[in-house]
């Protein structure tokens, strides 16, 4: 229910919480800016401290990198653990006294599966479970719960007994609950064992570079790299910072960049052109792929340049060619995730083709309210587990079309039919990601078909008027949505950051002073937050 008064306005979009000033204050699900008062000024600084793209994050990962690589190999996790709880307690201090519970919980939880049988295995997983959801509801849900029941009480005419219950939420709570959780469910099924090393599995748990966005990590693969000594590389460091490099080209010279059209249209949609939205909404696509692969490149660069190899978050998704391989290639941390521990579960695809469906709308339903407690997003991951059991279910008849019209399978026709096809999918559903509430979503979207205005005027259509910039602006904003097509392009080969060390030397230096000189005169800096921050 999407409630439009004033006492229960927590329905809008989550997106919000990362355009403020400071990210995660509600007051009765209202956002309230850093000017309100003293206290929320400082600790708006304070939830900006640590952002990859500041200059207080490059000190703190050149002196954390120096020292790990100085110290003797066993007391390095010391080190990483320690600094990880500094990155952390710069954010909201207080709250890394939830992630203590929560580790000690699942760190008794793991060693108490592995030594019990039959059902005590079952509950003390299930105790696991509870207690990590039960935190996720607490901090992120019960606010959307409460307001809900009080506009369903207020159309019904009655009181209702239950407040509002608003609450700061934690910064990627709801990352660092997907990968504890999924280190006592591989425990319980015998994939991993139990970790006897505490301060190992708290590192697990809040390494630094993943700790607040992901990717989401596996045991089998984050827990044994932590108890193997790292031998210094050069090829890797070198390849790791030129990783973090083009996560911080992403970031500050595309995402920011189209964040600030996007923005300005999205903070007024009904005062907006249709052509307007349409392009905003285009961009909020580009947008929102650069900035959060910018944050998982950064945070496997990082993570290599101490020995440490994360799970790749996203491979070229806006080249898919159906939204079944789209989800293949966005997020793969969370997609597999969810794969795993809820699709497969539920019984996958080897049920009857009704429950299948079933399957497939649970699992992105959950997937799009894992993302914020909107409705908004109800209905994103609701419409994408859509678009996946359509697409499978016309696959025979699209097949058929194609052999009729004489359309080639795997030709580059075909590709590119289904490549733009798939990018306006996707991109139809970034509405109701980014909307601020169902109403406005559907509102953006009749506008997008009803209101195109002449397609004889190039300002209309270039949405020079609408976008509030200037045709320079506008086109540097193409421009950087062009590039990081470019990047997935020149990727499709293999890591662009590996393969630059196979070039000549003078190529190598041109590469590196081009992407320098591109970061520091056209990137836009100020402490932008990263929008999967808030989740």
């Amino acid at each position: 229910m999407e409630s439009t008064t004033s006492g229960a306005t927590h329905q809008r979009s989550m997106y919000a919480v990362a355009r403020t000033s400071h990210p995660f204050i509600e007051v009765r699900g209202e956002m309230v800016a850093s000017a309100g008062t003293d206290a929320f000024r400082d600790r708006a600084i304070i939830a900006v401290f640590m952002l990859f793209n500041s200059l207080e994050f490059l000190v703190f990962f050149v002196a954390v990198t120096l020292t790990y690589w100085t110290l003797p190999w066993q007391w390095r996790w010391l080190l990483l653990l320690v600094a990880s709880c500094v990155f952390y307690m710069a954010f909201i201090p207080a709250y890394i006294a939830i992630l203590g519970l929560t580790i000690a919980v699942d760190y008794l939880a793991g060693l108490l599966i592995e030594r019990s049988t039959g059902a005590w295995r079952r509950s003390w997983l299930l105790a696991s479970i509870v207690a990590n959801v039960g935190v996720l509801v607490v901090f992120k849900y019960l606010g959307f719960l409460t307001t809900n029941a009080l506009a369903l009480c207020e159309w019904l005419g009655g009181s209702c007994p239950v407040g509002v219950w608003n609450i700061v939420l934690p910064i990627g709570l709801s990352f660092h609950t997907f990968q504890a959780m999924s280190y006592t469910i591989e425990v319980y099924r015998g994939r991993q064992p139990a970790e006897r090393h505490l301060g190992r599995y708290a590192l697990y748990v809040m390494f630094y570079p993943q700790l607040v966005a992901g990717p989401i990590e596996r045991p089998q693969n984050l827990l044994p790299q932590f108890r193997v000594p790292a031998v210094f590389d050069a090829r890797a460091v070198a390849d790791g910072l030129k990783l973090m490099a083009i996560g911080f080209f992403k970031k500050t010279v595309v995402a920011d960049r189209l964040g600030a059209i996007v923005d300005a249209v999205y903070a007024k949609p009904h005062d907006q052109s249709g052509v307007s939205l349409l392009i905003a909404t285009v961009l909020f696509a580009f947008q929102i792929y650069a900035d959060f692969a910018g944050y998982s490149d950064i945070a496997l660069g990082a993570a290599q340049v101490m020995g440490v190899r994360l799970m790749r978050n996203f491979r070229r998704p806006y080249f898919s060619l159906t939204t079944d391989e789209f989800w293949h290639r966005w997020h793969i941390s969370l997609s597999t995730w969810f794969r795993d521990y809820v699709y497969i579960p539920m019984g996958g695809g080897r049920t009857r083709p009704g429950r299948r469906v079933i399957n497939v709308l649970v699992t992105f339903a959950i997937s799009g309210i894992w993302h914020g407690a909107n409705w908004t997003f109800l209905m994103w991951g609701t419409l994408n587990g859509l678009y996946v059991v359509v697409g499978h279910w016309t696959r025979d008849a699209r097949r058929r079309l194609k052999d009729r019209v004489g359309l080639s399978p795997n030709s580059t026709t075909d590709a590119a039919i289904g490549c733009v096809a798939t990018f306006a999918l996707i991109t139809v559903a970034w509405v109701f990601f980014r909307a601020g509430s169902v109403s406005d979503a559907a509102a953006i979207l009749q506008r997008m078909i009803t209101d195109l205005g002449s397609v004889t005027d190039p300002d209309a259509w270039l949405g020079v008027r609408g976008l509030h910039v200037d045709r320079g602006q506008f086109l540097a904003a193409g421009a950087a949505a062009a590039s990081l097509l470019g990047l997935d392009w020149l990727d499709r080969r293999g890591p662009i950051h590996e393969s630059i060390g196979s070039l000549a030397a003078w190529q190598r230096w041109a590469v590196y002073y081009a992407f320098s000189f591109v970061i520091v005169f056209c990137g836009r800096f100020g402490a932008q937050q990263f929008i999967y921050f808030q989740f």
